[in-house]
């Protein structure tokens, strides 16, 4: 399964015919711009296309009333003066003769690739469409939208295949009320009354710079008015963070010396002082990532042929390996990669990195002796910054210390989570215990895990289940696809060689861009598990600008 791209050139018919200065923005543009970037990033071709088609009168009175879809069905009879007319009765909407097929286009857009996902047809998909559609209601067009094609196609989705339980994202610098208003009243929806600060009903992205940037105080203010709303709809809210809320936007700056850290509870470690201090990460972090797209999407490095190992057609499974003299030289500092066996793997592991460094590979798997997963790690390190990496993510877990010999330069950030106790030893190097609960696992990645990584920005990601790592199949592939956003998907994971099949089966299944397996019943974090995120994030705030988004419950 892949992706879709459903589109029709028809939608670029309806455009403004007279002067309005606030309506002058929604124009054909917005939609071929978006399709003209696809193609250049070649990724266009890489989609399954489907044409989209005209929602029916039925499908459209899932949610709108019968009399507004005849009122928009006339104006294609309509003059110029007369559309003008109509227009002026709603808030920010023009008509076109084309808006009605038009419009029907846009809606029966998102029925198409609802159908096509939930049919197994492709995996997920995009819809480019105009004109948009969360802003319009049940009897009325608002803000550029006619149909409300979002709120379609959750009707049809629940209509025809019986689901019940859908999540809608609405991203927009304006409240998507249209949405809201059509299922606030559905027993099965989550809209809450718009007399409550309902998350929509603040802008929370409108000042949201670039990532890795500094949030903006407003935007501070807006998410937590959102989550002081919902917190008593929702479980996962009701927790309070421990970490105070900055009260000024100069409260704390990621640039120069990061300011003392304060002693931890019994199970926290007080960070140590850097060997020296290091430069202004501002250098590193500034600097954009761009990832051309590679040959091969994922590669699979085993020292042995393994049968029972099932893979997508796609992936391939590695046979080359680097120079005999090149992978001694890099074992020669470590008495464990002495071995044959350790030695074939690192070759192995070599070879795969320079692929993924010179854009020939984008993602891939390889093995390691257990004895020799650390000493391997640390080549992998060195040979990435060494070989163009100017910024390496290296998410270690289970028993993996940070190499001593690994400089403090800012270009490596180091998170082991199983460690022995929660420690921040510096702003690049973090070590948190092994959340026991899945709650735990998940607040740990969504509080403490991307925020850093997003923040780094790295150009290439490292992750190592090393010895007593105690992940399930279904909580790495979770952490490996999550990773997957960053470096332009350039994800290598290393295993231990006495790894089961089935891990790195699914590890390479995430790492192609399938969606990882299901984690399960979900459990609320435990108290130790709650408090080590907590003390790290108050710990780190200071110098990571992804932390100062204010309060963070974690999951249950």
């Amino acid at each position: 399964m892949g992706t879709a791209l459903v589109y029709h050139e028809d939608m670029t018919a309806t455009r403004l015919l007279w002067d309005d200065p606030e309506c002058e923005i929604e124009r054909p543009e917005r939609l071929t711009a978006a399709l003209d970037r696809l193609r250049q990033r070649g990724l266009e071709q890489r989609c399954l296309r489907l044409s989209a088609r005209e929602a029916s009168k039925e499908e459209l009175g899932l949610v709108h009333s019968p009399e507004y879809v005849s009122l928009v069905r006339k104006t294609q009879v309509l003059g110029e003066e007369e559309l003008q007319a109509l227009s002026r009765q709603f808030d920010a909407i023009y008509f076109h003769p084309s808006t009605f097929h038009c419009a029907r286009l846009a809606a029966g857009a998102g029925l198409q690739l609802v159908d096509a996902v939930l049919t197994g047809t492709v995996q997920n998909g995009l819809a480019l469409v105009r004109p948009p559609g969360h802003h319009s209601q049940r009897a009325a067009a608002n803000g550029f939208c006619v149909f409300n094609n979002v709120a379609i196609a959750a009707a049809h989705a629940k209509q025809k295949h019986g689901l019940h339980r859908i999540l809608i994202v609405d991203w927009d610098v304006h409240h998507g009320q249209g949405i809201q208003y059509l299922f606030e009243d559905d027993p099965r929806g989550k809209c809450r009354p718009r007399q409550s600060a309902s998350p929509t009903s603040h802008s929370c992205c409108r000042c949201w710079p670039a990532a890795g940037s500094a949030p903006c105080w407003s935007a501070l203010e807006s998410i937590q008015s959102a989550r002081a709303a919902q917190a008593p709809y929702w479980k996962s809210l009701q927790l309070q963070d421990a970490t105070p809320v900055p009260t000024s936007p100069s409260t704390h700056s990621p640039e120069g010396r990061p300011p003392p850290l304060l002693p931890g509870g019994p199970m926290c470690k007080a960070a140590a002082p850097a060997p020296a201090p290091a430069p202004a990460p501002s250098s590193f972090l500034d600097q954009p990532c761009l990832c051309p797209a590679p040959s091969v999407r994922t590669t699979v490095a085993l020292t042995a042929p393994d049968t029972t190992l099932v893979l997508p057609p796609d992936v391939i499974q590695q046979e080359g390996s680097a120079l005999r003299e090149e992978t001694e030289a890099w074992a020669r500092p470590h008495k464990s990669l002495a071995r044959e066996e350790a030695l074939t793997a690192l070759g192995k592991l070599l070879y795969l990195l320079d692929g993924m460094l010179d854009g020939q590979v984008n993602s891939g798997i390889a093995a390691t002796p257990a004895s020799a997963a650390a000493a391997t790690l640390d080549v992998a390190i060195q040979r990435g910054l060494s070989h163009g990496a100017q910024r390496l993510l290296c998410v270690a877990l289970g028993q993996l210390d940070r190499p001593p010999d690994l400089a403090h330069d800012g270009r490596t950030l180091w998170l082991n989570i199983g460690g022995k106790e929660a420690a921040a030893l510096s702003m690049f190097h973090v070590s948190t215990p092994l959340p026991v609960m899945t709650g735990g696992f998940l607040s740990c990645i969504l509080g403490l895990v991307l925020p850093l990584a997003y923040g780094f920005q790295p150009d290439l990601v490292l992750v190592a289940l090393g010895p007593g790592h105690g992940l399930q199949g279904p909580h790495a592939a979770l952490l490996s696809a999550m990773l997957r956003g960053l470096a332009g998907g350039r994800v290598l994971a290393l295993l231990e060689e006495d790894s089961t099949p089935q891990l790195a089966g699914i590890l390479a299944r995430v790492l192609h861009g399938e969606a990882p397996p299901s984690l399960g019943p979900s459990s609320m974090a435990s108290p130790e598990d709650v408090q080590a995120l907590m003390y790290l994030r108050g710990q780190l705030e200071p110098q990571w600008k992804m932390l100062q988004v204010g309060a963070f419950t974690p999951q249950k």
